[in-house]
């Protein structure tokens, strides 16, 4: 085998290893499509306007979290502000406003 022909192969085979990346970059790319489309369909997104009655949720890390038996929301508080983004400003039933924004996910509407 000559020199030309040796680098011939080489460069046959440098191609077909790109194939194959390219080939799994696009599987991988396919699949993170579909992945994301079926989360996506089971994704609620909740619309809260300023006014709307809500509980909030008690996380385990926090103090108001005593045990099994206790309630795992508290509340109602009402919309203040909602933000970009899902996050709210919720104030007190006694008008005094929480600085401290909220995610929406901790959220959930309170009916009287």
């Amino acid at each position: 085998m000559d020199d030309t022909e040796c680098i011939r192969v080489m460069q046959e085979q440098l191609i077909l290893i790109d194939e194959k990346r390219m080939d799994a970059v696009c599987h991988g790319q396919l699949y993170q499509n579909r992945v994301t489309s079926e989360f996506n369909k089971r994704v609620k997104s909740y619309q809260f306007a300023p006014g709307q009655l809500v509980l909030k949720k008690i996380f385990p890390h926090q103090e108001e979290a005593k045990g099994k038996f206790a309630p795992n929301w508290q509340g109602p508080y009402v919309v203040h502000r909602a933000l970009l983004g899902g996050a709210l400003i919720l104030k007190e039933m006694d008008e005094r406003v929480n600085t401290k924004p909220i995610n929406s996910d901790a959220i959930k509407r309170y009916y009287v």
